[in-house]
């Protein structure tokens, strides 16, 4: 009689819990037939579940029907079978010609195997499209159209794993110090600033649209208001913005809010956090405080406010070196670029030891008008002090030359690369090159942090930054943010010079996470307003309800939101977010396996009152 799996015999361990103590058990376990091994009279199954694999053997003289059964077993099969434990047996090596032991040290299983009294198959499987293993060899679009495949591999199912784990420490973390989780909407009124918000029709309110929320912010600051003092939430939040490597249109982050706080009563808050799951998960102690770097020194060396500190490399600004010489100097593109464009100079120095040949300069010259640069200047010092492989600096002055090579202590045989022009581009360009060249000399991984963490927080940036093309200041992060006390006198005469209390917190060239001390004083978030070109009015019309909330008692409060998903993707090393994320969208927004978004006909069109201007492809 068959025996009755699952109603009565009940699962006794998971397929990666067996060991050597447990030899003689009889057991029972449910999971998927990763590959079968026919060796005539025995058969061997790796059978696999989430937590593992275990090795289990059919043998006629131990259960007949189930070896007979065991026959027609494939990939990917769902079983259920009892057993005893026994210690694997020896076997003969083909590669040594002998009899060796067949423990297998890669699995924490390896030492047993389960011999198969019986056997339930719960499920046939078709051939899957692609083999489910560790090292898959299917495209990334074939494994999202079949993604409930893909995530049965043991990479992706260790990531999740993990990041189920995360969850449960932030939760616990923040409950144990005085955090209250507590929900925000994720249907709101649109408010203007930051990033592109999805829009949904209402129905019941014809020619109206909620916004999805991109963050919990003007939420969880009305939750200070009220005097909640401590909120979290890991919530999801949506952006509807040009996809990449590290960004999808939804995605989670962990959001604070503190009350009667300053910035480092957020730092302590969160770098323990950052501890705990450091520590939980993979076993490292992540030493406090973090460093802490000012904005404009983090822009001037590294060309971005998140660099990466675990190679050199940095950047050094010529731009007063270069208007100090002006024509004098001999460089026309420098000093034009100074002086009649109101550019910047910068040059980082590659030391001798790297040998980058020309070859590789010219590849690199190649990236950068990648991004838009004109060219990738250069200067090689040979042995003898002279400049070689240098157009820019053919009829340099050696009072430029020199001032170069103090600034940046380039020695013979180093080369510098130079950029010049706006300073928003050379930035960019001087960053990503940097990076660039890291990878090229493997001063780090393609992906992933190479066993070595380096934590900073990014402090003291400006409130507002100059919109070229609407020609007025706006906010660099949003207009709630609280300027430094020095710097509210320049709201209306200089608003370039005022430094505010914001904040990121950066690993090995990550944002993971931003936030600030927020404005709770409505008569300095008049005057920000106006800075920003937005009267009274204009005002109460987008932000009504919580310039209301601030003039009923508005407490001192500041927060950060942590990005879960760039947290799971490097403390897994994962090389990309849609590893760490269970149903990801392409880089085109799209879901291959269920085909959204997708189109949908007149009638739902006309009850939301919304008509779509699309001409059909």
């Amino acid at each position: 009689m068959a025996t009755q799996f699952i109603t009565q015999t009940k699962r006794t361990h998971t397929c990666g819990a067996l060991r050597a103590a447990d030899i003689g058990k009889e057991v029972v376990l449910f999971g998927w037939v990763q590959n079968r091994r026919d060796h005539g009279t025995l058969i061997f199954i790796d059978l696999r579940d989430r937590e593992g694999l275990t090795q289990i053997v059919f043998d006629p003289d131990l259960g007949k029907e189930a070896h007979e059964r065991a026959q027609q077993l494939r990939s990917e099969w769902v079983l259920g079978i009892r057993g005893k434990v026994r210690a694997r047996g020896q076997q003969m090596s083909k590669k040594e010609g002998k009899v060796v032991s067949a423990t297998n040290e890669k699995l924490s299983t390896g030492e047993i195997e389960v011999e198969v009294f019986e056997m339930e198959i719960f499920n046939k499987s078709e051939t899957p499209p692609f083999e489910i293993s560790e090292h898959v060899k299917a495209g990334e679009e074939m494994r999202f159209e079949h993604r409930y495949l893909d995530l049965r591999r043991r990479p992706i199912q260790q990531a999740l794993i993990t990041r189920s784990k995360m969850n449960a420490l932030t939760r616990a973390y923040m409950v144990e110090n005085g955090f209250l989780e507590l929900e925000t909407p994720f249907m709101g009124k649109y408010t203007p600033g930051g990033a592109r918000n999805f829009l949904v029709p209402s129905r019941l309110n014809p020619g109206k649209f909620y916004a999805l929320a991109e963050s919990p912010q003007l939420y969880k600051q009305l939750f200070m208001v009220a005097g909640f003092e401590r909120y979290f939430q890991i919530v999801k939040c949506f952006r509807d913005e040009a996809l990449r490597l590290d960004r999808q249109p939804e995605f989670t982050q962990i959001d604070v809010e503190m009350s009667f706080v300053t910035q480092d009563d957020v730092f302590t808050i969160i770098e323990g956090l950052i501890k705990t799951l450091w520590k939980n998960v993979l076993g490292i102690d992540v030493p406090t405080p973090f460093r802490r770097m000012d904005f404009y020194e983090s822009m001037s060396k590294y060309g971005n406010d998140k660099p990466d500190l675990r190679f050199g490399l940095e950047h050094v600004e010529l731009t007063e070196l270069v208007k100090k010489l002006g024509a004098e100097g001999g460089a026309a593109m420098l000093s034009d670029a100074v002086a009649q464009k109101n550019g910047i100079v910068k040059a980082m120095v590659v030391p001798a030891k790297y040998a980058l040949s020309r070859k590789d300069t010219d590849e690199l010259e190649v990236f950068v008008q990648g991004m838009g640069a004109k060219g990738l200047g250069r200067a090689k010092i040979s042995e003898t002090g002279e400049w070689t492989q240098a157009p820019l600096f053919k009829t340099a002055s050696d009072a430029l030359k020199n001032g170069i090579l103090e600034a940046t202590g380039a020695q013979k045989g180093d080369l510098i690369l130079f950029q010049f022009g706006k300073e928003s581009q050379v930035h960019t360009v001087m960053a990503n090159l940097r990076v660039q060249i890291a990878k090229k000399l493997k001063l780090i991984p393609e992906y992933g942090s190479g066993g070595v963490w380096n934590f900073l927080w990014v402090v003291n940036p400006p409130l507002f930054e100059f919109d070229e093309e609407a020609n007025q200041w706006a906010a660099a992060h949003h207009a709630f943010t609280r300027p430094h006390d020095d710097c509210v006198q320049y709201l209306e005469t200089d608003p370039g010079k005022v430094k505010c209390h914001r904040y990121d917190v950066v690993l090995n060239g990550f944002e993971i996470g931003g936030g600030s001390i927020r404005l709770h004083s409505p008569e300095v978030q008049s005057r920000v307003f106006k800075a920003l070109g937005i009267g009274d009015e204009e005002a109460r019309e987008k932000f009504g309800f919580l310039l209301d909330a601030l003039k009923y008692g508005a407490p001192p409060h500041g927060g950060i939101a942590i990005g879960m998903d760039r947290l799971a993707m490097l403390l897994t090393n994962a090389e990309s977010l849609r590893d760490v994320i269970p149903f990801p969208k392409t880089q085109k927004g799209t879901d291959l396996m269920t085909g959204a978004p997708g189109d949908v006909d007149e009638k739902q069109l006309r009850e939301l009152y919304v008509k779509s201007t699309a001409q059909p492809k």
